[in-house]
């Protein structure tokens, strides 16, 4: 297929100002001196959105190397508990090429994961908490030396899924898919003594959606590949009507340029390529 090259997609005249990282939102350098463990009270939960939606939220701390205000907390209903991320608008730092507002994406993001039928994305919802309106992710207890490049080396198996993953990014014009932002949860056996396979979820989202194309991801290793037609099937419903939950998240010209980008890929139908070697974020991990 080649390098992007149509008018909705060609952004590469970056300056210098707009290859800088823009945002990181859990993996700044700021707080190193607060961290400290925290116990995860795991509770066996059938529905983590209600659970997410209805439960109380109890704060543990600040993650560390946040540029955001980004909270570890435990969601607790009918007595029980689950630790999820918390992304409150009043803890966002003003950027320069996106408005107020980041945790909204965070839940764009993880609709239009479920919408593609990929579900990458750990349940995320929109919600009224003790700073305020944010976002709030189920939290995924995965193994945290691992990340992109680690997992794309060692496990093969999960190719399918980074592909889904690596289109969600394209759709969702990620300016920031750091390799740190794939969490690796191992394969293992469960507590009733079944096999759980290997998965692999993304996390980070809250840059997304630019009405610009700004895609910034470490993820090119399906470049100019096919993208499966089951997965264009589902892209090309969006060239014709956004749903109007992920809609009603974003401003008009984002939801008209996510119309165009599906409508790129329908069109092209495999995956762009980086030949500028520039749509990489800063840091890569």
């Amino acid at each position: 297929m080649g390098p992007v090259t149509d008018d909705e997609l060609d952004d590469d005249a970056f300056d210098d100002e707009d290859m800088r990282t823009t945002g990181d939102d859990d993996h700044g350098d700021d707080d190193r001196d607060d961290e400290q463990q925290v116990q995860l009270r795991i509770g066996d939960v059938d529905d983590p959105i209600e659970h997410l939606l209805r439960g109380e939220i109890a704060v543990d701390g600040r993650m560390p190397y946040s540029s955001n205000a980004t909270f570890l907390v435990h969601v607790v209903l009918d007595g029980v508990e689950h630790p999820a991320i918390y992304k409150p608008t009043r803890g966002e730092r003003p950027l320069w090429d996106f408005g107020p507002g980041l945790h909204r994406r965070e839940v764009a993001t993880y609709l239009m994961s479920e919408t593609l039928g990929m579900h990458v994305v750990p349940p995320t919802v929109l919600r009224d908490g003790p700073l305020g309106e944010g976002s709030v992710q189920w939290f995924i207890s995965g193994d945290y030396t691992e990340h992109y490049f680690t997992i794309y080396e060692s496990l093969p198996e999960l190719h399918g899924r980074l592909r889904e993953m690596a289109l969600l990014d394209i759709i969702c014009n990620n300016t920031d898919r750091k390799s740190g932002h794939c969490i690796l949860v191992p394969a293992h056996v469960d507590d009733d003594g079944s096999e759980v396979r290997a998965q692999v979820w993304g996390i980070d989202h809250g840059l997304c959606f630019s009405a610009d194309y700004k895609l910034r991801t470490v993820i090119w290793e399906f470049a100019d590949e096919p993208i499966p037609e089951h997965l264009l099937d589902r892209v090309n419903r969006l060239v014709d009507r956004v749903p109007l939950p992920i809609a009603a998240l974003l401003a008009d010209d984002e939801v008209e340029a996510i119309r165009r980008r599906a409508a790129w890929c329908v069109k092209h139908r495999a995956f762009p390529s980086d030949p500028s070697g520039r749509r990489y974020p800063w840091p890569l991990v």
